[in-house]
């Protein structure tokens, strides 16, 4: 009887699919009768949550594909107009959409401009594949209700998703996620959603052109802009945009990595088209070598991300998130910046100390920009996982075009003064002590893996880990003062730090790790990163112990 209504379940969706690849595709599963496929496909639906959508391509309700995205619209055009927006005539709100150049990105955002359009909403896209925080940056300049970038980000090929923005430019949270993630369940069918051909917005270079002139606010007025630099796009959208903003800055055009420099929805070179991923930056590396830059940039596929590797003796290496973190905050400290400098849980203390420092106030949210980007007063954010927010009133989200604008100015900066980005950091780590940071992350199959290690990590919890004991233990889904309730495990040790959580876009479990240790002088540095890898090393060990991974 199960087979015989997954059957039903699966003709029921193939009827009202608008997609003939998807409907191909399901066809073919139904006629030779994969219930193992049809049961993965068919066995409840992707969850809207803070994250939008993101999930693997295909036919039925647990991946995406026009069926899901159409549903995902609708649900958002009736949370719009339920929240008072006005619809109907010229003054209808208006919805921004951006898209990258994923596999059917563009087919979803044009399907999501006719949702909007047939529920008498305004609707405008993007002219052609743009980086997230062009479209973060159009909701607020053009004053729309939303925004809708569809991406998946740093995820692998076969992956597309859908991300959501409010009119104030920052991505949904609670409890608009669930209003949201209801009025999608209320679809009850397609036919039932108004899918107009035309009637919407084909916004044209004035947006971009705009965003490009903001960048101007983010430099120093006559800064240094000298250093050279090495630029990979990862195959995404970043390219045009980055090189546009390095010429009108007056920066050294950057050297391209050709293999990975125009957008292709295949990633041929790396097998996860993120920075952080072993292999990813091999490329640039050897393009490095060949043309001895001051800097390596890398965003990720949707620009949204910015990382960047340093030479560090006789070959180059990828700095962290946390270290880039830290040197954007000391240069904004040194132009002067006043406001609010903020960062996720998993990142690094560092950022506390140098505002604290500098007199300026230091919030801490959880994980994600959508918390990050609602810090009041905010004047830079940013977390380890290469996101960087440094003109919040330009775009308030993570910007990874402005992040390496600003990045290379201050290796500008200390090119002028014979200096590297190394030296800098070695100058925090004698002021602050020396931050280290790293990551024990577990890609599952079996997401069951992961709640499992929640679980046990719960019910018998460390008491120490590398020697170090944990003076606190926090169970974050119980929320705390300042931040609300997730599902998360925090740790805290003498002179060190733990976080353990899901991840909210990948099947990972991702526990994050940091140690301080004190720094008399300069000359003491190399024991003390000895030191610190060894802690880190043992803290990684014992944690995965103790949660069965």
């Amino acid at each position: 009887m199960e087979d015989v209504a997954l059957i039903a379940q699966a003709q029921a969706w193939l009827a009202e699919d608008p997609d003939p690849d998807t409907r191909e595709e399901l066809a073919r599963l139904v006629d030779t009768g994969d219930h193992t496929e049809l049961a993965a496909r068919f066995g409840g639906t992707l969850q809207f949550g803070t994250a939008g959508l993101r999930g693997e391509l295909g036919a039925g309700p647990m991946r995406m594909n026009r069926s899901v995205v159409i549903r995902a619209a609708a649900g958002l055009a009736a949370y719009l107009k339920k929240q008072g927006t006005p619809h109907g005539d010229d003054t209808a709100g208006l919805v921004v959409i951006g898209y990258d150049a994923r596999h059917k990105s563009a087919t979803f955002a044009e399907d999501t401009a006719a949702v909007m359009t047939g529920a008498g909403l305004r609707a405008a896209v993007l002219d052609r594949p743009l980086p997230t925080p062009v479209l973060a940056f159009a909701i607020r300049h053009l004053g729309a209700v939303a925004g809708v970038e569809v991406t998946a980000s740093h995820n692998p090929p076969r992956d597309n998703g859908y991300k959501v923005y409010l009119g104030d430019g920052s991505q949904i949270v609670p409890p608009a996620d669930a209003e949201i993630a209801a009025e999608i369940e209320a679809v009850a069918s397609l036919a039932a959603v108004p899918r107009p051909t035309e009637g919407w917005e084909t916004l044209d270079d004035a947006v971009l052109d705009a965003y490009l002139a903001r960048t101007d606010a983010v430099l120093a007025k006559d800064s240094p802009r000298t250093a050279r630099t090495v630029y990979t796009a990862m195959h995404g959208v970043g390219k045009d945009v980055l090189l546009a903003a390095f010429a009108r800055a007056g920066f050294p055009a950057p050297e391209l990595v050709a293999e990975q420099a125009e957008p292709d929805p295949e990633f041929p070179t790396v097998a996860f088209p993120n920075p952080e991923e072993p292999g990813a930056m091999d490329l640039a590396f050897a393009k490095a070598r060949e043309t001895d830059p001051d800097l390596v940039i890398a965003n990720d596929p949707d620009a949204d991300r910015c990382a960047a590797a340093v030479k560090d003796g006789a070959d180059w290496r990828m700095l962290r998130g946390d270290e880039v973190g830290a040197l954007l905050a000391a240069h904004l400290v040194r132009r002067g910046a006043t406001g609010t400098f903020a960062e996720s849980i998993v990142s690094s203390s560092l950022l506390g100390r140098i505002a604290e420092k500098a007199g300026l106030p230091h919030e801490e949210t959880l994980t994600g920009f959508k918390w990050i980007a609602r810090v009041e007063g905010l004047r830079y954010g940013y977390e380890e996982a290469l996101g960087y927010c440094v003109d919040p009133e330009g775009v308030r989200d993570k910007d990874g075009i402005t992040a390496a604008l600003l990045l290379t100015e201050l290796a500008s900066d200390l090119k002028a003064d014979g200096r590297t980005l190394l030296d800098l950091l070695d100058d925090l780590a004698v002021e602050h002590g020396l931050h280290a940071t790293d990551q024990l992350s577990v890609r599952v199959q079996d997401l069951g893996i992961i709640a499992s290690a929640m679980r046990r990590l719960r019910e018998q919890p460390p008491t120490e880990l590398a020697g170090l004991r944990i003076t606190t233990a926090e169970d974050l889904t119980r929320g705390t003062e300042k931040l609300p309730p997730t599902d998360g495990l925090r740790y805290t040790l003498d002179g060190a730090r733990v976080v353990v959580r899901p991840s909210g876009t990948e099947p990972k479990l991702k526990c994050y790790l940091e140690v301080v240790v004190p720094v008399a002088a300069k000359s003491g540095l190399p024991e003390a990163r000895t030191r610190a890898a060894a802690l880190l090393e043992r803290i990684k060990q014992d944690l995965a112990r103790a949660a069965g991974i």
